[in-house]
């Protein structure tokens, strides 16, 4: 059995919770941008105002993360994940509502 014990941090949590929507966002780029740059496409979801489904999109793997974090028995990096997709959820509304 493996000791994940040095990698049960909040810390681990929050920063594999801020990286994956990252490393998602850059996956969709990479297969439906075409020949656009990341600037021409980032417009396109601006300009389309569908920013908030983009983010969801994005921000919806940390649910994967947030269970394999569980699996292991890693609490304290399942609570990283949770704060900050809590924040990733309050970004969206925000830009929802005020926009």
């Amino acid at each position: 059995m493996i000791n994940y014990s040095k990698f049960d941090k909040v810390t681990v949590g929050v920063i594999s919770g801020l990286l994956l929507p990252f490393v998602v966002g850059l996956i969709i780029f990479a297969f439906t941008a075409g020949d656009t740059t990341i600037r021409d496409f980032l417009l396109k979801i601006v300009e389309g105002r569908v920013i908030t489904h983009s983010i969801s999109l994005c921000v919806f793997p940390n649910v994967i993360i947030f269970l394999g974090f569980n699996w292991l028995d890693m609490l304290k990096a399942t609570k990283g994940v949770l704060a900050i997709t809590i924040v990733w959820a309050i970004i969206v509304f925000a830009i929802k509502f005020l926009t």
